[in-house]
């Protein structure tokens, strides 16, 4: 059952307000939500989506404005109420018990029961049905652990239909998934929908908004800008209205990047034959000076494998590498830091900032590292040092005395980048450093790497985003399956042709 445009929402919030000391979060929104459609919830951190979710799923109560569900005035006051009304949600984070079964964590709290106890092979009998319904066959015994993530926020799908959920609210649900596993959640999404559950999608791609959203609703600074049917707002609108002016920088960004890079002297960085057995086959690249090399390919393609052995956090078994035409041995971090390496992990939280440490701390982190622990940065320095790159890369708020954890995802990103430029590095290794930020700061943090290279630092950038690799890279390395395809002139495919080469071409030429 599709939503009819003329039907009333079955979830209505309106002149919603929620006040935080200091901080008018949501500034009186009005949402619409209806049965048998995905609407959208768009802006950037900061816009109030979270909030809006939070207030709807009871996690947060309201300071004005009504819930309506289904025409009943509602006041939820806990996720429980929300659940009672039919409203389950979703989280980028799975919120389930990965030490149970599958089938527990589907009929967790719902289990039949009989006069033993819980009967568990009726529980595993109606985890399968459910899990059916979904058009999912898996074995209910097995444990919730061994499944993929995407498996796993499927799972939490089939428990939040246990719950008989009307509405099905999707926070961040394909951050760290693969575009064949966003393909099985959109295929299920799409059947939910058109059995008439009505879905709250919230994403920072604006390829999948597009591809699964019928209405997108904006936010900005805690007001609400509109709401849209998904195919009469083109995305420079949506773009525009998210940030509120017009973005020319991702043109302006381009402009910047597309120039030649003298390949006349000793490459930065050469890699020959670096492999790792059963992680990576032997694969070749070279950096130059002011290059950027994009590093293109899906989820689980090597990507990350090849550039953690190239700056020594795993061990190569296999291979040479060269810096400035001179052999090298980077066996460590610390082995790369002294050939002036840096490198950016793609897990910020667990390999990147210290939440616990401010952001002068963060910043100065990485210059302390190189050092060694024996000699201290100075005050003066660390001040000087701290105050350059927070102006520089635009940190926001610009307190360096502020927990680091306290800052948006586009904040911390850029207060990981200015750890590393701190350490004045040759070649910067960036892994996925706009995933899951804003499109402000993403384009920030691109239009920041686009002019370092153009004033001689050489990178190597890693994106899902296929779009922001061959905007920023001279040249493309294609992988899949843990081996190089090959290596492409950024200039010479789009990404429609970048896409084929990553799922067509054969055996390891090189182009």
């Amino acid at each position: 059952m599709r939503a009819d445009a003329d039907a009333p929402p079955l979830v209505a919030m309106r002149d919603i307000t929620v006040r935080f000391p200091g901080v008018l979060a949501l500034d009186s929104v009005d949402f619409f939500l209806r049965a048998g459609e995905v609407h959208s919830v768009m802006g950037e951190n900061g816009a109030g989506k979270s909030t809006l979710i939070k207030a709807l799923t009871g996690v947060y109560a309201i300071d004005q404005g009504t819930i309506t569900v289904a025409g009943e005035e509602r006041l939820f006051g806990s996720t429980a109420d929300a659940q009672e009304a039919g409203i389950s949600t979703v989280y980028q984070e799975v919120n389930l018990c990965t030490n149970l079964s599958v089938g527990e964590n589907v009929m967790l709290g719902h289990e039949p029961r009989n006069r033993l106890g819980i009967d568990w092979k009726a529980t595993h009998r109606e985890a399968a049905r459910h899990l059916e319904s979904l058009g999912l066959q898996l074995d209910t015994h097995s444990l919730l652990s061994s499944h993929s993530i995407a498996v796993q926020q499927l799972v939490s799908i089939s428990r939040a239909m246990v719950l008989d959920a009307r509405v099905l609210v999707l926070d961040e649900p394909t951050s760290s998934l693969d575009r064949d596993e966003v393909a099985l959640l959109f295929t299920v999404v799409r059947d939910l929908r058109d059995k008439g559950v009505a879905i709250l999608f919230v994403s920072h791609f604006l390829e999948q908004v597009y591809e699964i959203s019928d209405r997108i609703t904006v936010l900005r600074n805690g007001k609400l800008v509109g709401e849209y049917c998904t195919k009469d707002l083109p995305r420079s609108d949506l773009v525009t209205k998210m940030v509120g002016r017009a973005i020319d920088e991702l043109e302006a960004i381009s402009e910047i990047a597309e120039r030649d890079v003298d390949r006349s002297a000793a490459p930065v960085l050469r890699a020959t034959g670096v492999g790792l057995r059963g992680v990576l086959e032997p694969a070749d690249l070279d950096v130059f000076d002011g290059e950027v090399v994009g590093i293109a390919g899906l989820l689980g393609s090597g990507r990350t494998e090849l550039v953690r052995l190239l700056y020594g956090a795993d061990r190569a078994d296999v291979g040479d590498v060269e810096v400035h035409g001179k052999p090298a041995r980077i066996t460590s971090p610390r082995r790369a830091m002294q050939h002036r390496i840096a490198f950016s992990s793609e897990n910020r939280h667990a390999e990147g900032v210290v939440a616990d440490l401010t952001v002068g701390e963060n910043i100065v982190l990485g210059i302390q590292a190189r050092r060694g622990w024996h000699r201290k940065v100075r005050r003066a320095e660390y001040d000087a040092v701290v105050t350059e790159y927070i102006h520089a890369l635009g940190v926001r708020p610009a307190d360096p005395n502020v927990l680091v954890g306290t800052l948006s995802g586009g904040n911390q990103q850029k207060v990981l980048l200015a750890r590393w430029l701190a350490t004045a590095p040759e070649l910067i290794i960036l892994d996925e450093p706009t995933r899951g930020i804003d499109i402000g700061a993403k384009a920030d943090i691109q239009r920041k790497v686009a002019e370092l290279s153009s004033q001689g630092l050489s990178v190597i950038f890693i994106s899902s985003e296929l779009e922001e690799v061959l905007r920023l890279a001279q040249r493309v390395v294609v992988m899949r399956d843990r081996r190089q395809l090959g290596v492409l002139d950024s200039g010479s495919v789009d990404v429609d042709g970048l896409i084929d080469y990553i799922a067509n071409h054969g055996e390891g030429s090189v182009a």
